[in-house]
């Protein structure tokens, strides 16, 4: 038996591969090695992995995960996998290239990540050739959920929200402007706190121009500052995984077009795609 995993910032899925390809699939919170701690790692996977899994008869674990594009951030990840399954062989990848592999398979492309926070890249089919840094949460990530939601906190924080945007925002998380400045300066995983708020951008009504505006923002600086800057990224068809991606996919198409790429493959979760490019691969 295998195990795939994608794992964000925020959340990882999992999925069981038997001998005969039946799928078990289970979800845990994401262990980005930039924001947690070996230990943190470790205690997370035995308190929420399946308590009936057959460990012992798992022979490979195959984890895609954000943050880990350096050996030393993978041998964190790595290692706190190899203690939840100590008779597993265990492959660490960036979530990147689990992106392109799902989006693209065997194929060369462009392919994209717009979740918690946001990454690019070209793809030759096999790996990937080319990638601009996004610069994380703190000085990049365009058009992330994380990025989305620091704009909604910047205009919530100077009080440029429209007044009916503002006061659904009170009743909804009854914060005040000291509880975020709290929450994104002293306490742990500000990234997964501002990127929740992207979810009530998406379910806002009060307000459809506000909200829609604040996203057209966030990906014009995502083209601008990331995709336009690979050469010849208009030969490319635009492929993206991530839910922020896939939710406000109109307005992505649109801001896609005023770029010159056309829309390509557009996923919420890549882990389907993902343990078909290894039901194919189990050979290789």
């Amino acid at each position: 038996m295998i195990i795939i995993a994608d794992g964000g910032s925020t959340k990882t899925n999992w999925c069981l591969l038997n001998e005969e390809n039946k799928k078990v699939y289970f979800n845990t919170e994401g262990y980005n090695p930039y924001f947690v701690t070996l230990e943190y790692i470790i205690d997370s996977l035995q308190k929420n992995l399946p308590k009936d899994l057959q460990f012992d008869k798992i022979t490979e674990v195959n984890f895609y995960g954000a943050g880990v594009h350096n050996a030393e951030k993978a041998e964190i990840v790595r290692e706190g996998l190899k203690t939840a399954f100590p008779s597993s062989k265990i492959f660490v990848g960036h979530d990147l290239l689990a992106a392109a592999r799902a989006l693209l398979g065997d194929q060369p492309g462009f392919a994209a990540i717009l979740g918690t926070g946001t990454n690019t890249c070209i793809y030759d089919g096999n790996d990937i050739t080319r990638q601009i840094d996004s610069g994380a949460y703190i000085l990049g990530d365009e058009g992330s959920g994380c990025h989305i939601g620091k704009k909604l906190l910047i205009d919530y924080l100077r009080g440029y929200m429209p007044e009916s945007v503002r006061e659904s925002f009170w009743n909804t998380f009854k914060l005040t402007p000291d509880d975020v400045q709290d929450n994104v300066y002293t306490k742990p995983l500000a990234n997964r706190f501002c990127a929740s708020f992207s979810k009530f951008v998406y379910e806002e009504t009060s307000d459809r121009q506000y909200t829609r505006n604040l996203v057209k923002t966030a990906f014009t600086e995502f083209f601008g500052n990331l995709v336009s800057h690979y050469p010849n990224y208009k030969d490319f068809k635009f492929n993206c995984i991530g839910s922020v991606g896939y939710s406000f996919r109109d307005i992505l198409e649109e801001t896609a077009n005023e770029y010159g790429m056309e829309l390509g493959k557009l996923v919420r979760s890549p882990i389907d795609e993902l343990v078909q490019y290894h039901i194919e691969h189990q050979a290789d």
